[in-house]
Formats: structure tokens, C-alpha cells, sequence
């Protein structure tokens, strides 16, 4: 079975600017599906903010085993029903990709439990991206190092949680560094954060952003069937328990009571 992944896209400045429709007249998130089917084993679909449900129903995230994510200008506009039934199919099992400017999504914000921020500039500067671990899944297949001649700055601090796993860090031809490719996992998900992607660069036309993304789709796919009622904290009675014990002390809760959490 192919990895079925969705690649989730704002889906604003390709309709409100000229540079960015120029450069992705599919849209940037028809651009990074397009190169995700170019993978063997990978099967890629899209979904847009303007959508019903923006294009995530519970029927489809259960269908799905990898989003990628890609937002900026509208992050306020997705529903919060939609980033926890995201939330909950990430923590069953999901593998999420979240790209550049999506560090500051709510999806991102609620996984993370941090401000996520950081410091940036739009000068269309160098971006030299090293491999910080060559052995990694996600950076198989590339160079020790690779360039984009045009790029957004992102700087330190980034605030987000320590990650498990540093595989990139960025270069910017003014001086910053940034930790460009990190992972984590939440519940049963794996969660990549890679930071290159400003819409009025053809970054998603590289061919090096776009094995990255092919290898961390591979990555974040979890193939294990997904976890059930992973929000629920059920409260166990006494006679359900492995090995016979007896009760003592007062109680606050009542027998069969659903109670507080």
C-alpha cells in the first residue's frame, strides 16, 4: 500500500499575488504533491483552507497516514474543531510534516505547547542548509550541505521544545543560524518541522527540498494500526483490576462515576 499523504494548503497568496501564482500556478501545495508522486510508494492528495472543513474530515484524516502543512497569512482562520481533530490523529498514530512559515499554526502551537517563535527577515538572501545527521532517514540521498540563492531568514532562539532530533541547521548569508529540520513525537505521530518555504521563492522546485520531503513523508509514516481513544482517561473499578485489592479510605468519586480528570 502506498503512504497516503494529504499536503494541506493555505491556499491565499497563490490567489492574491502575482509572484507567488507565477511560481506555483498549481498552487504551493499542488507543486509539493506533484513532486511527492514522483516517489515510489508515496500517494499525495491536497486539501485548502477554503474547503468544507478545510478539506480534513474525520473520514479523510482516518484515511490518511502523513499531512504536510503549509500556512502563514490565515492561521487564524482554521477552525479550532479542525486543528484537534488533527491534533487527535496525530497523537493515534499520523505522521505530520509541518513547512516554513506553519511553525506559527495552530496545530503546530497546540502540538508543541510552546510560543514557537522566532526571528526573521525577507531579503531574498543565501540559505546553505548542513546536514547535521547524515544517517538520518530524512537526509538520505543528499549532500553534506545544499544552497537556495533566495530564501527568508529565519533566526534563533526558536522556541519550541527540545527536539529528539536535529537534522539540518541553516545558514543565512546576514549571519543567522537556525535549527532547520527538527523531530519530535507526540503520542503515537511522528512530527517533522523543516523551515525552508517562502511563497515568493521557488523553494519547492529544488530538487534537494523536494528528496527531503519524499524521505520525511517515508519518515513520519507510522504503519502500525492507528491508537483508539487516545483522548480518554477511563476511570477503572476496583474489581477490573489485574490483581485483587481492597479499598480503603474515603472516596471521591462514586462507584461507575465518570469523575473529574
Amino acid at each position: 500500500m502506498p503512504i497516503r499523504t494529504i499536503v494541506w494548503g493555505e491556499n491565499v497568496h497563490e490567489q492574491s499575488n502575482a509572484t507567488v501564482a507565477g511560481l506555483y500556478p498549481d498552487g504551493m501545495h499542488g507543486c509539493i504533491a506533484a513532486a511527492l508522486n514522483t516517489g515510489a510508494g508515496i500517494s499525495a492528495e491536497t486539501a485548502t483552507l477554503q474547503e468544507p472543513d478545510h478539506g480534513l474530515p474525520e473520514v479523510r484524516l482516518a484515511a490518511t497516514d502523513v499531512l504536510i502543512w503549509w500556512g502563514h497569512a490565515a492561521h487564524g482562520d482554521v477552525a479550532d474543531r479542525v486543528v484537534e481533530r488533527v491534533a487527535g490523529h496525530v497523537w493515534a498514530g499520523m505522521g505530520l510534516i509541518l513547512l516554513h512559515s506553519a511553525h506559527f499554526s495552530k496545530i503546530f502551537k497546540r502540538l508543541m505547547g510552546t510560543p514557537c517563535t522566532l526571528s526573521w527577515r525577507e531579503a531574498g538572501e543565501r540559505e546553505r542548509l548542513w546536514v547535521t545527521s547524515p544517517n538520518h532517514p530524512i537526509s538520505a540521498g543528499l549532500p553534506d550541505h545544499f544552497e537556495l540563492e533566495n530564501e527568508e531568514m529565519y533566526g534563533e532562539p526558536f522556541g519550541v521544545p527540545e527536539p529528539l532530533e536535529t537534522i539540518f541547521i541553516s545558514w543565512f548569508q546576514g549571519g543567522e543560524v537556525f535549527r532547520s529540520g527538527l523531530t519530535w513525537r507526540r503520542g503515537a505521530g511522528n512530527v517533522f518541522y523543516f523551515r525552508p518555504g517562502h511563497e515568493t521563492y521557488p523553494t519547492y522546485h529544488d530538487a534537494n527540498v523536494q528528496k527531503v520531503l519524499r524521505n520525511a513523508v517515508r519518515w513520519a509514516h507510522n504503519p502500525a494500526e492507528r491508537l483508539r481513544d487516545v483522548s480518554q482517561a477511563p476511570n477503572r473499578p476496583t474489581g477490573a483490576a489485574p490483581e485483587p485489592i481492597t479499598e480503603r479510605g474515603p472516596k471521591l468519586h462514586k462507584p461507575g462515576e465518570e469523575g473529574f480528570r
